[in-house]
């Protein structure tokens, strides 16, 4: 599918990466949407927190909703979608990765880039459990690089799974890792550094036969973090092999259902690598859209629906 032309117009002020980062990620504040939350208990014995939104009429179309990196069920990017979703006939269920709901996870081991077993997971209570027919990914950020990698590495999908959309996707990891480490993305990178470290230090309470303080407070960059806990607790070598097996872009030729990908082209946290026009271009289920602005998950217009939260919409009412 060539790559598609944005119709995205950026509001003045937003033009700024930074700041429409910034504004949609501590600013916005979405209303009037009410979760019910459900625990399910995971194959490992594990648990994930789900927080369910519904249309006003009895629907079967479901989206599922993919958080960043330490987000969590109750961002705006989640709440601002589950609720035009909602408003539009379809239920939303945001899905609260392992550790992301309040409460630290029971395992030594979290969430990471593509651990899309615990998606399947998701994905499987649904269909046990619910009555959809219809069923829809959208993922933001590392939560983007997991369902792009869900869709792409499974031989056959669920019947029910009929589109997705994935927003500011690093789907190269190591590219995007780099990207975070430079000067520019300084503030992001220390943010995200010392509160996954504060996490750390909670999971080395429960686990401390596995993790010592010492070594937690030894974790100077993000990619320290990935070497000493994200790829041991996870069952990769390191940081690297990590990040090789975990980005999506390898599994984007083999993507089988509609799924549009958002990526801005002032987006801080992604280079070139994570913008896959020739992937695009060589599978017709792929389409590629890059605004020239829009930031990180940013993409802000008037009138309190975000733009990649109407083009989501746009883009899944065909199937």
């Amino acid at each position: 599918m060539p790559v598609l032309e944005s119709t995205y117009k950026t509001p003045y002020f937003f033009r700024n990466g930074f700041v429409s980062t910034v504004y949609s990620g501590l600013i916005r504040n979405v209303s009037g949407l009410i979760q019910e939350r459900e625990r399910i208990t995971l194959p490992d014995g594990d648990f994930l927190d789900l927080d369910w939104s519904h249309s006003k009429t009895k629907s079967n179309k479901l989206i599922i909703l993919l958080h960043g990196l330490e987000g969590n069920a109750q961002r705006p990017y989640m709440t601002g979608t589950a609720k035009l979703f909602n408003q539009n006939g379809i239920d939303a269920v945001c899905v609260n990765f392992r550790g992301c709901s309040g409460q630290d996870n029971l395992s030594f081991r979290s969430y990471h880039s593509g651990a899309t077993e615990d998606l399947d997971a998701v994905i499987q209570h649904v269909l046990n459990t619910k009555a959809y027919d219809t069923i829809f990914l959208k993922g933001f950020s590392l939560g983007g690089n997991l369902t792009l990698k869900y869709l792409g590495e499974r031989e056959n999908l669920p019947i029910q799974i009929k589109a997705a959309v994935a927003v500011s996707v690093p789907c190269d990891l190591y590219s995007s890792c780099k990207e975070l480490h430079t000067l520019k993305n300084k503030p992001y990178h220390d943010k995200f550094k010392t509160d996954l470290k504060n996490k750390l230090l909670i999971k080395q309470k429960n686990h401390p036969d596995k993790l010592s303080v010492k070594t937690i407070k030894s974790i100077k960059t993000l990619k320290d973090l990935d070497d000493i806990y994200t790829s041991k607790a996870h069952g990769f070598n390191d940081a690297l092999d990590y990040y090789k097996q975990s980005s999506s872009l390898q599994f984007l030729p083999h993507i089988k259902i509609p799924t549009l990908i958002i990526n801005a082209l002032n987006d801080s946290f992604l280079a070139p690598e994570c913008y896959p026009v020739k992937e695009a271009k060589n599978n017709a289920n792929l389409h590629l859209e890059m605004p020239k602005h829009g930031g990180h998950v940013g993409f802000h217009l008037y009138k309190g629906v975000y733009y990649n939260e109407s083009r989501a919409l746009a883009f899944i009412q065909d199937f």
